[in-house]
């Protein structure tokens, strides 16, 4: 019996030390959120990563990067750049005799109708107007627009000799796009905004290929 005795001590002794820790750690489980913490939200992590989880307040401050003057403006500056391109577009119906010129064309026009669209969209969602404060005059100084005088012998050129002058004309035009892309993209703070950033990159990513395209189709006409 003595031996049993002894051999049970440190056993319930052990028993009830675990029975401690157990309980002050179920004490310090419970304990309460912060109150106004809010609903939290828990981001899976990656493969072999842990999960992250953010209050409310900090999901805001995540997702709530908001738009600059400098977006405003490039956002304002490009309808009047896409409405000239339709200008150019609807003179090859008229004029083009080039079914390469012809079709590619129509292409730009649906996407600058569309991207216009977007455009008009986004800035009314915001507020903001769709002209830009200091347009009138100083359109056309936009940067890659054609001028008066270069929509004017556009318009009145025919034959083989629009097609390569319109080419070259939306390429000039292209160019300021891309420039102005650059423009914003080196501006500080400005492009964070999703929708603005995306935007900006397909401009970027299409124009430069119908740049390329266009000059392959001057080339062939220089044969």
């Amino acid at each position: 019996m003595i031996q049993i005795d002894i051999l049970k001590t440190p056993i319930i002794a052990l028993v009830a030390l675990l029975g401690a820790c157990s309980t002050g750690a179920s004490v310090e489980t419970a304990a309460p959120a912060p109150e106004n913490d809010g609903p939290r939200i828990v981001q899976p992590g990656a493969p072999g990563q842990s999960s992250r989880t953010f209050s409310s307040t900090e999901l805001d401050q995540v997702e709530g990067v908001s738009y600059t003057d400098a977006d405003v403006s490039f956002m304002q500056g490009m309808i009047p750049h896409h409405q000239q391109a339709l200008e150019m577009t609807a003179l090859v119906r008229q004029h083009a005799v080039t079914e390469a010129v012809q079709r590619m064309a129509l292409r730009m026009e649906i996407s600058q109708r569309d991207e216009i669209a977007l455009i008009s969209a986004w800035l009314a969602d915001r507020g903001e107007t769709i002209e830009m404060s200091n347009m009138g005059a100083m359109q056309h100084e936009m940067m890659g627009m054609l001028t008066p005088e270069q929509m004017q012998t556009l318009s009145e050129t025919r034959g083989m000799d629009f097609d390569r002058l319109f080419l070259e004309g939306m390429i000039q035009h292209h160019r300021g796009a891309l420039a102005m892309v650059t423009e914003l993209f080196s501006t500080s703070g400005a492009a964070q905004e999703s929708t603005i950033f995306k935007f900006a990159e397909e401009i970027d990513a299409d124009q430069l290929m119908e740049i390329e395209r266009m000059q392959g189709l001057l080339n062939q006409m220089a044969r």
